[in-house]
């Protein structure tokens, strides 16, 4: 019996790879620009998980040189508060990029003050100017998670042009601009989700499968192509009866792991290209002074 398992497109690997690219670029610009490129994450109040993704994050920038202008606000901060320093941040020279960790604590509308970064600061790539012009197929910030795919889709040198990708989710955050970064490749494009009637024969008809719906493990392998390229966007912790937890994705691993043909894991995946891309973003940014 085949017991044949999927290569894993190593996010880690392609991460360091990224970041040792932009740490040559960084020392290269410095000298010219005057100083370092900067990043300013804001967090509100105290969520274990966005702490842990802050820390990640500052510690990326400290590896390849990024100065961090990160702010940790209280959980009552104001909505006003917050326009206020993302306002100083606009014109703040010393920041290329600016981002907020989401979720934020209900009284805030994200949504409102988002749109309040200015579109070439943007670097998690949601303000409208930058998704208008992802859709014209136009040069822009991108977010970072769909960019992060794209780039170890092509690492591994997995064609896109005239294949059927399903993107399971429809997220801003993912699944919409996904989709259309893979129409640019020339990829042919479903975007499946939650109530999508006969998932598993939409799914099973993918060359490229991305799960993006946020519920552990719902993609099974009777929902997976032999040989498909699986992407696996999920975090999920999850509990066992012993009282266990442990991370996994979107995925069954074991079972789809015995289908596809090549398969991102969890953790050690899409997530760390998520934060390469962060990186990208604002040395790209960045590196616009030059032009200015």
């Amino acid at each position: 019996m085949d017991t044949k398992t999927a290569k894993l497109l190593d996010g880690k690997a392609k991460a360091e790879k990224i970041q040792q690219e932009l740490s040559a670029v960084i020392k290269e610009a410095q000298p010219k620009i005057g100083r370092p490129p900067g990043l300013a994450v804001l967090m509100v109040g105290d969520h274990p998980p966005s702490a842990a993704y802050v820390r990640g994050k500052e510690r990326a920038c400290k590896k390849i040189g990024i100065a961090s202008f990160g702010r940790h606000f209280p959980k009552e901060t104001t909505e006003t508060e917050l326009e206020e320093v993302i306002a100083a941040l606009n014109k703040d020279e010393r920041v290329d990029g600016i981002l907020i960790q989401l979720p934020l604590p209900n009284h805030l509308n994200a949504q409102h003050l988002l749109y309040r970064i200015a579109p070439d600061k943007d670097v998690d790539g949601l303000h409208p100017v930058n998704l208008g012009r992802l859709v014209r197929g136009e040069m822009g910030l991108r977010s970072c998670t769909p960019a992060g795919i794209m780039s170890l889709l092509e690492e591994y040198k997995i064609p896109l042009q005239g294949k059927q990708a399903v993107v399971v989710g429809r997220s801003i955050l993912v699944g919409k601009p996904l989709a259309l970064m893979l129409l640019e490749a020339d990829a042919t494009v479903t975007v499946a989700h939650s109530r999508s009637h006969d998932l598993q024969s939409i799914a099973k008809n993918a060359d490229i499968l991305v799960a993006a719906v946020g519920r552990p493990e719902f993609i099974t392998s009777d929902m997976v192509k032999p040989g498909a390229v699986v992407v696996d966007v999920g975090i999920n912790r999850v509990t066992d009866s012993s009282g266990n937890s442990r991370i996994v994705g979107d995925v069954h691993f074991e079972g789809v792991a015995g289908v596809a043909e090549f398969l991102t894991p969890v953790p050690g995946g899409v997530g760390l290209m998520t934060v390469a891309m962060l990186m990208q973003n604002t040395v790209n940014s960045y590196r616009q002074s030059l032009k200015n």
